[in-house]
């Protein structure tokens, strides 16, 4: 009989967009994306929307020159094995798991990502902020996206994450989203794109609903909520700063704060709800 390749977990959510966490501080563990598919099949896996797998940045080698401002790499995975620049709920998950189990003390760090280095701060009540830093309109001229018979125009968006931003009358205009909504030009996003759905509430409120590439739709998306208040914080004009959207998805609430220099402050719960182990091929 082969040996069972036996791989611990913590399983936590953000609003519903939950996650497998990894530690694998020494960086040994080489993840495959099929792995990664199998981890996450809510069928023939544990289930999740993606994995945090917890590495100390100086093991990173790609990513070593973050080491100086960060002791802990976050390597996200999308639920297919592809890789992400970011995951605004994966962050906020991955703080309250360094918080929960000492790897943390001070209730304000800095993590590494692929997309940077992210300032985060744990609150008393247990949620999380992160710092998101500023997003960026994408130059990719003009875009639509289109789902059966209807097209809107979207707002192409970096946060650093990928985003195309549609405001439309009702969410269910998404219609099931059980299949990615196309993109025009085919080419404007050659590395993915996470399609936002968008409902203005109330002054300062909105409503989305997502879909996530490597994923599909999730009950949350973190950099699609602050990619989302950006978009809305512009459609009557040009904001006047700082000012905070609240953010309605399917899993939840979450807050955006638009700081006076342009930052996105993510802040919403995180919780922490299950462990185990896992047995890989």
């Amino acid at each position: 009989m082969a040996p069972l390749n036996e791989v611990k977990f913590i399983k936590g959510h953000g609003t519903g967009n939950d996650f497998l966490v990894i530690p694998d501080l020494d960086g040994v563990l080489d993840l495959t994306a099929n792995q990664v598919q199998l981890l996450c099949d809510r069928h023939k896996g544990v289930g999740a929307d993606g994995i945090l797998r917890v590495v100390r940045t100086k093991h990173m080698t790609e990513f070593v020159d973050q080491s100086a401002g960060a002791e802990f790499f976050m390597d996200y995975r999308n639920a297919d094995g592809s890789l992400a620049e970011m995951c605004g709920n994966g962050a906020r998950v991955f703080i309250r798991y360094l918080d929960a189990t000492g790897l943390i003390t001070d209730s304000e760090v800095n993590i590494a990502t692929r997309g940077g280095l992210f300032a985060a701060k744990m609150n008393s009540d247990l949620s999380v902020t992160i710092d998101m830093g500023r997003a960026t309109a994408t130059a990719v001229g003009s875009v639509s996206v289109l789902v059966a018979e209807q097209v809107w125009p979207a707002s192409a968006l970096t946060v650093p994450n990928p985003h195309a931003v549609v405001f439309v009358d009702d969410l269910a205009d998404a219609g099931s989203l059980l299949i990615a909504p196309k993109v025009r030009p085919a080419d404007a996003f050659p590395n993915g794109v996470n399609v936002e759905f968008v409902v203005l509430v109330a002054p300062g409120q909105v409503a989305m609903r997502v879909f996530e590439r490597g994923v599909g739709e999730t009950q949350s998306c973190g950099t699609g909520a602050c990619a989302v208040a950006w978009a809305a914080a512009r459609r009557a004009g040009e904001p006047v700063l700082p000012q905070t959207t609240t953010v309605g998805v399917p899993g939840g609430t979450v807050y955006v704060t638009e700081t006076a220099d342009g930052h996105l402050l993510l802040t919403g719960p995180a919780d922490l709800v299950a462990r185990g182990t896992a047995l890989l091929p």
